[in-house]
């Protein structure tokens, strides 16, 4: 008979696509997960990793038991789902990976959750989002508030359900001292091309956005800054280094007084948007998270 315990542990496996990546999300040492992930094989009766020195990957067995795991493990979820709404009440951890422009804007009210549900409680971990999208697959964590910079944000997800929790404004960002603020909403954004931008580096979804806008804006920008993390980009702005284009909730509150917010010429926003397993979207905790979330954004 399969164990489910291994059955869970191929599983992540097949999200985390490494023995290694395995082994750290779940606190396991590597030799650990091997062993049991070779066990398992046993109980299949075929090989379901293709193992080198340096990395093993999924056989085609390993394929088609890791989706039959995917099913059951969502069997078991919704099983433990279906009786922890019986209880009425909120309880257990609530795991949360949200992006880290995001993350701050969270605590506030996750911490008065928490002192309102003594029984709950509430971990929130920073996490881009493809990661924050891999730990909720893998059921690593229970919801990811992740940001999507499309145009056009899409809609489904595979066996998981989503919510827009808001749509966080795009705004021209300037140093206190900067001679454009004395111009009236919105700025035309040509006579800034001298920059110079201080952005992200491409290939992020917020550098697509950028690029997207001022394009719309038939801007070349002049100089271009590139730096990781919305936060240090908000930093270097308040310092007087460059100017920027972020989303609203990326200026923190300890920076409001150092930079000035400007609406831009065409409005654009990122969805902020809340996501979690189909099969655990009706437990009491997972419930009283998203409606508090709902409330901080």
């Amino acid at each position: 008979m399969l164990d489910l315990h291994r059955l869970q542990l191929l599983h992540h496996f097949a999200q985390q696509g490494s023995i290694a990546a395995t082994a750290a999300a779940l606190g396991y040492s590597a030799s650990a997960v091997s062993q049991q992930l070779s066990t398992l094989e046993r109980e299949a009766g075929g090989a379901l990793l293709d193992r080198t020195a340096r990395s093993a990957e999924l056989t085609v067995l390993g394929w088609r038991l890791a989706e039959h795991a995917a099913v059951v493990l969502e069997a078991v979820e919704a099983a433990e789902v279906d009786l922890a709404a019986h209880t009425g009440s909120p309880a257990g951890p609530v795991r949360i990976a949200a992006v880290p422009s995001i993350a701050v804007a969270l605590g506030p009210a996750l911490a008065a959750l928490m002192s309102r549900e003594r029984d709950l409680e509430v971990v929130v971990r920073q996490a881009a989002p493809s990661e924050a999208l891999s730990r909720l697959r893998s059921r690593d964590v229970d919801i990811a508030v992740v940001d999507d910079h499309a145009a056009k944000p899409p809609t489904t997800h595979d066996r998981l359900d989503a919510e827009v929790l808001r749509h966080d404004p795009l705004v021209l960002v300037l140093p206190r001292d900067h001679p454009a603020i004395d111009e009236p909403d919105p700025v035309e954004l040509p006579s800034l091309a001298a920059g110079p931008w201080i952005c992200a580096p491409v290939g992020e979804p917020s550098r697509t956005a950028f690029d997207r806008v001022l394009s719309e804006a038939l801007v070349t920008p002049e100089a271009r800054w590139e730096f990781e993390g919305l936060a240090t980009i908000a930093a270097l702005v308040a310092e007087g280094v460059g100017i920027a284009i972020l989303p609203r909730i990326a200026v923190t509150a300890a920076l409001r007084d150092l930079v000035v917010l400007r609406e831009l010429p065409v409005p654009a926003a990122r969805a902020v948007v809340a996501l979690t397993r189909t099969s655990s979207r009706g437990r009491p905790a997972i419930e009283v998270a998203l409606a508090a979330l709902r409330e901080t954004t």
